[in-house]
């Protein structure tokens, strides 16, 4: 059986329709982030003895070898030619438009407009500290608006989403650790000292934890299993009390082969001991299994995502 090739179709009519529709948002939202993230990386990283991991990395890496011959912004766009040419093969549509679009952002501000401001300065080993926990907070705050705009900086991640297609069980996270702890590594014989990997991984660390509070954000909350006799009055009282809707899901005991409902109640964090006190009342007995969840979309929660 011949191998199956993996073509990204160019974008269709409806792509490009919706593109223009959303694009002035999008468009804002892309510049807002390129700018905050080059200005993590630029203002605090770029005179720091390390070195961040991904495309963004290397190039800070390769400017300090070659004594800034090429600005990083513009060695950003040369490393990342052969991953946006892999990228339109396996890929292919809006996103990799976009992810062009924000290199370009990146470039600008990058070899542009932040050189004409002061950076961090760096004069002691808790500089280096500081640059390092800010440039990763910074760098991440920008990276959730690009993100949020439906676009990426290119780089790592339009290799490991190609990857990806051509070898679906490969663990995202693992290749991601590998690229970016590769780079990290990388600085530490650029700047000859083992601190570089320190800061290297403080970097990302604040990145990963920004990145990750950014997306969940106002959306996140909490998901109630109640599993009771009364689930029926439960609801009720939490509909009548806190104006909760709920959805009953059946269920049938391991054990003991009885049918029950359990009820499903979606609510904010603040709501929780409100839906506590309303199945204490109902059902001391029930069993109240609380989750969290990162995101909800439709009726009475955050609108639907557009396309």
């Amino acid at each position: 059986m011949p191998k199956q090739k993996f073509i990204a179709s160019l974008p269709s009519k409806a792509d490009f329709k919706r593109f223009l529709k959303n694009e002035p948002r999008y468009l804002l939202m892309d510049i807002l982030g390129s700018f905050i993230y080059a200005a993590g990386v630029y203002g605090f990283a770029f005179n720091a003895d390390f070195a961040p991991g991904g495309v963004t990395g290397l190039a800070m890496i390769l400017n300090k070898i070659f004594d800034g011959i090429l600005p990083i912004g513009t060695l950003i766009i040369l490393i990342n030619i052969p991953f946006v040419i892999l990228a339109l093969h396996y890929l292919g549509g809006m996103f990799l438009i976009r992810t062009v679009q924000t290199l370009l952002f990146n470039a600008l501000f990058l070899d542009v407009v932040l050189p004409q401001f002061p950076t961090y300065p760096i004069d002691n080993p808790v500089a280096n500290l500081l640059a390092a926990i800010f440039a990763g907070a910074i760098s991440g705050l920008g990276l959730s608006i690009i993100y949020a705009a439906g676009t990426s900086t290119g780089g790592s991640d339009l290799l490991i989403l190609s990857l990806k297609k051509i070898k679906p069980h490969l663990s995202l996270g693992e290749i991601t650790i590998l690229i970016d702890g590769s780079i990290i590594l990388i600085g530490v014989f650029v700047y000859r000292s083992i601190n570089a990997l320190l800061y290297g991984i403080i970097f990302t660390f604040c990145t990963t934890v920004v990145i990750d509070a950014f997306s969940r954000g106002k959306i996140s909350g909490k998901v109630c299993l109640i599993i009771s006799d009364h689930s029926k009055e439960i609801w009720q009282a939490i509909s009548t009390s806190i104006g909760r809707g709920a959805t009953f899901l059946k269920a049938e005991g391991a054990y003991t082969g009885v049918e029950k409902k359990v009820l499903m109640c979606a609510c904010s964090k603040k709501e929780v001991p409100n839906v506590r006190r309303v199945v204490n009342q109902c059902d001391d007995k029930a069993l109240t299994i609380i989750m969290d969840y990162s995101d909800a979309r439709g009726y009475g929660f955050s609108p639907p995502y557009e396309d």
